[in-house]
């Protein structure tokens, strides 16, 4: 079984640098738990899900900024505001996802 961790392995060794998003704290109901990881590539690439939708674009917005900067961040992913209802996907919580840049051995670091 292929797991977020055996991606981030291989991307690794390939010799790739990523930011892993990891959902941290949620209040609320929320599209996944605590825990739940996805990885962001260069050019805005992304294996895993950390629900979907804008809340899943900001988080993969943040995952650019710190493969820029290296700088990890939290970003708060607010699933509560008025949205057209068209949509039955409306959750009604918050995330708290933590982004953080991951790099080959020997990489530089910032």
């Amino acid at each position: 079984m292929n797991t977020i961790y055996h991606d981030l392995e291989r991307l690794l060794a390939e010799g790739e640098t990523v930011a892993v998003a990891t959902i941290v704290r949620v209040r609320g109901s929320v599209p996944r738990e605590v825990g739940t990881k996805m990885i962001v590539r260069a050019g805005g690439k992304h294996i895993g899900t950390v629900g979907g939708g804008c809340g899943e674009g900001d988080v993969i917005l943040a995952g650019l900024d710190v493969l820029q900067t290296g700088r990890p961040r939290t970003v708060a992913v607010d699933l509560t505001e008025d949205i057209s209802m068209i949509s039955q996907g409306v959750c009604g919580g918050i995330m708290d996802v933590f982004v953080e840049r991951w790099q080959p051995e020997g990489e530089p670091t910032f």
